[in-house]
């Protein structure tokens, strides 16, 4: 949980900063491919820093530096291929190269048993585009709850639905000792309590593991 708020908070601030709209990874999902705004891999890469891609061409567009595609067999999560953008002297352009090999050169590896998380899954009609992170907002949405990979459940909303579910899910974690504590850390980094509020309903489904409603 720790972990994750760091990477947000790193995130919004890098967002605010370049303002620009990241490239998302992606997830197969019932047969079906889709964008995720989840990065799971940044768990992973937080504890093994020395597996982390390198040799891409790094931007604003795409902070992490990879492009992960997921998918979700038999209802274990995997991780299918990790791409990263290099330049070609010859096209004079960048292209998209495959390091799944780098990163996990054993299959057995590519098993994520070790991710607990909301993958959140957009989907139809784009309805807001913010040019910023993962701002923008879409027609439909699914929450998929994974816990030590495993696939637990999902929720498919439209847009309203999964607004409304966001705020049930910050009501419910504001109930928890654990917001109590990242509220007096991020009142230790100078936070106002808005502001704090703010952060975390709008981020709720990233950092908290499991869905608090039903």
């Amino acid at each position: 949980m720790k972990i994750i708020l760091v990477i947000l908070l790193s995130v919004f601030s890098f967002a605010k900063v370049f303002a620009t709209a990241q490239y998302p990874d992606r997830i197969v999902f019932n047969n079906k491919e889709y964008s995720l705004l989840t990065n799971p891999l940044e768990k992973y890469f937080e504890k093994n820093e020395d597996k982390r891609p390198k040799g891409g061409v790094m931007s604003t567009a795409l902070w992490r530096g990879y492009v992960a595609t997921f998918e979700i067999i038999e209802n274990q999560l995997y991780v299918k291929d990790i791409k990263i953008q290099i330049w070609n002297e010859k096209s004079d352009d960048t292209e998209w190269k495959s390091v799944i090999n780098e990163v996990f050169p054993k299959t057995e590896d590519r098993k994520i048993d070790w991710f607990n998380g909301l993958l959140t899954l957009p989907y139809g009609e784009l309805i807001n585009y913010v040019h910023m992170g993962y701002g923008s907002t879409y027609e439909n949405y699914i929450i998929i709850e994974i816990e030590k990979g495993k696939y637990i459940k999902s929720k498919d909303l439209n847009f309203k639905e999964y607004e409304n579910l966001k705020e049930k899910q910050f009501e419910a974690y504001i109930k928890s000792n654990e917001y109590l504590e990242r509220k007096k850390e991020l009142k230790k980094d100078g936070w106002k309590q808005k502001d704090i509020d703010g952060f975390l309903r709008s981020f709720v489904t990233e950092y908290t593991e499991k869905l608090l409603i039903e």
